[in-house]
């Protein structure tokens, strides 16, 4: 079927000021998304230097921290690491059928808040013992997870929402780009601020770590908040998506405005006639449609139509993450 009116002209509009906007909120989400997952590497290194120290006590976690003197086990590394992705797998599923059916505009808001929140969370991470503050760390990167997953499938749809046809690719290639930059400042901002306790505290020595350590990891990870919550403002200033707008809300009026409010070049008076118009009645001399209910994400239907296709994306990106 061919697209109606106002999805078409979303299609075929041309390149302007908003899908650069676009792609900067968008974008922000996943350089957001980068910043937290990497720049817990090397905290766990100032963690390690600050809780697995010879003369720290073990406080409770078991096994002996002067075996490695300032160097976080692997195994805590790994579950820290770990614990993230785990809660990224679960805020696909979740947030990804929640876009779905409640709008991108409103559930992309809330995996912002949550990484906002649990973000600050992680830096706060509610004690300075050991066990307490690592234990702490581990269930606040878990909800930073969810909210990384969720805004994986919302910031990549939103961007192919608002894109025309003939630059959706390298759109939603700007927006993943941003993935890099978020890495490139994750270890920019470990470094500025590891030098700036080295510069202020009077510690310049490798071997020395000043009890302020104990501040330094905590403002990295609260950092991640910042990109995070300017990202919710300039997310919530943005109307839904004219696509899930006219697809799923079937209001076709306040999708017609919504794209007078992202495209400046369009005839809103006609867009809305032949929208109205492609509801009303199928095309001329073609056959009425047999009538489509809706299908689960496990059902027969949905591997006919989508299958291969999401089995072939899914496996590149599951092949790209092992070496990445």
């Amino acid at each position: 079927m061919a697209p109606s009116g106002g999805r078409a002209a979303l299609d075929q509009a041309r390149t302007q000021y908003y899908h650069f906007k676009a792609i900067v909120i968008a974008g922000m989400g996943l350089f957001t998304d980068s910043y937290d997952l990497f720049c817990i590497a090397p905290v766990m290194k100032i963690v390690g230097r600050v809780y697995y120290y010879p003369d720290v006590d073990d406080g409770g976690s078991g096994g002996s921290s002067r075996s490695r003197p300032g160097v976080t086990p692997r195994a805590v590394v790994s579950a820290t690491v770990g614990v993230a992705l785990l809660g990224a797998v679960i805020g696909n599923v979740v947030f990804g059928a929640l876009g779905d059916r409640e709008g991108r505009r409103r559930v992309y808001g809330v995996c912002l808040l949550l990484m906002v929140c649990s973000s600050v969370g992680s830096g706060f991470s509610v004690c300075r013992t050991r066990r307490c503050a690592l234990s702490s760390l581990c269930f606040f990167r878990f909800l930073l997870g969810v909210g990384i997953g969720g805004d994986y499938p919302l910031s990549a749809t939103i961007m192919s929402e608002f894109a025309n046809r003939r630059t959706r690719g390298a759109f939603i290639a700007a927006v993943f780009s941003m993935q890099g930059f978020g890495i490139l400042v994750s270890s920019a901002v470990t470094m500025a601020v590891t030098a700036a306790f080295d510069h202020y505290t009077g510690y310049p020595a490798p071997l020395d770590t000043p009890d302020s350590a104990d501040l330094a990891w905590r403002i990295i990870l609260m950092a991640g908040a910042v990109p995070a919550a300017a990202t919710y403002y300039w997310r919530m200033s943005m109307p839904e998506t004219a696509r899930y707008t006219a697809l799923v809300q079937r209001d076709v009026v306040k999708a017609t405005n919504d794209i007078g409010r992202v495209l400046t070049d369009l005839d809103l008076i006609a867009v809305a006639e032949e929208e109205a118009a492609a509801l009303r009645r199928p095309p001329p001399g073609a056959p009425a449609p047999p009538p489509s209910g809706p299908y689960g994400l496990f059902s027969r239907r949905f591997v006919r139509q989508h299958g291969r296709d999401l089995f072939a994306c899914s496996a590149a990106w599951f092949l790209l993450d092992i070496p990445y």
